[in-house]
């Protein structure tokens, strides 16, 4: 049997702006997604998902056709698809993958909810490009697309930054464990965004990048070098007012939570997913009054 394990993800600045050349800073979190692989006699693909909770949210058989191209039998059509779509795009990479005249049962588990966005789809890409033995950002540019910035995270195991100029990835992995990190937490905002629907919503802005993407690399910067709460704070909500500019839209803080005494931060696709969360006091009971009840502090979330 093998078994392959990639960490979630979550992107502390340079959302969207990665896109185009800024530097991001990104950090691994301990739930992550596993996937084992078991030969059997019979050639098809046994495939099972499981979530966190042990139970199956998706499984499907697949059979090789005369020509050797995976087919599926399934209702479930968009997913199989996708992962039809994954499967052959690796075996395109790799010809020797996934042989019509071999069988494998195929078993994944995540770590943490499907919807809390932590990187379903990338750590799947990471662990499917490891067992195909192939390179998980080509594989994850022929599916998903993307900046590969979860990619990363799922192979270094580190925090990072994380800049792409013409098409050549820089990818620096450095520590991240700031000394007022108990007075951070996240937040999950209850629904899943979908970070290609952000991409295009950013693309639709035709303003002017290269200050904007200057402005974040300085905070980026300043940030790895921070020394206290009250500047880490200062320089998240300039990141945040950035970046509302860019979308035309209102930081979440002042359409959800304005009353709130610390500082929030959007990670990733703004509008869903989790929110970065500074408060010298602990924040559960206030976020527990909004209805939002996954606050997760800064050490239950972040391997480091």
């Amino acid at each position: 049997m093998k078994a392959y394990f990639s960490h979630g993800k979550l992107l502390i600045t340079g959302e969207y702006v990665v896109l185009d050349g800024a530097i991001a800073l990104a950090i691994p979190t301990k739930f992550g997604q596993s996937l084992t692989v078991e030969s059997i006699l019979e050639p098809k693909i046994i495939w099972q998902s499981l979530d966190e909770k042990g139970q199956v949210w998706f499984e499907d058989e697949f059979f090789f056709n005369q020509s050797g191209a995976i087919l599926s039998q399934t209702t479930h059509v968009e997913t199989s698809q996708r992962l039809i779509q994954i499967l052959e795009t690796a075996r395109q990479l790799n010809p020797e993958f996934l042989m019509p005249q071999s069988g494998v049962k195929v078993i994944t588990k995540l770590d943490f909810p499907i919807d809390w966005g932590l990187g379903t789809s990338s750590s799947l890409i990471n662990n499917i490009a490891n067992w195909a033995e192939i390179d998980a950002y080509t594989l994850l540019d022929k599916t998903f697309g993307g900046s590969g910035y979860d990619i990363a995270i799922a192979q270094k195991n580190s925090a990072l930054t994380y800049q792409i100029i013409n098409h050549s990835r820089t990818i620096k992995c450095i520590p991240f464990e700031p000394t007022f990190k108990d007075c951070i937490y996240f937040v999950h905002l209850n629904k899943k965004q979908n970070s290609r629907d952000g991409i295009s919503k950013y693309r639709t802005n035709d303003s002017a990048l290269t200050n904007q993407i200057s402005k974040i690399n300085a905070i980026t910067s300043k940030i790895l070098n921070f020394y206290s709460l009250s500047e880490f704070e200062l320089l998240i909500e300039q990141h945040e007012t950035i970046i509302s500019k860019l979308l035309n839209q209102k930081p979440i803080k002042d359409i959800l939570f304005n009353d709130f005494e610390g500082s929030i931060k959007s990670l990733g696709a703004w509008g869903g997913d989790f929110i970065l969360v500074t408060s010298k006091h602990n924040p559960t009971a206030y976020f527990n009054s909004k209805g939002y009840t996954t606050v997760i502090s800064f050490n239950d979330m972040i391997y480091y």
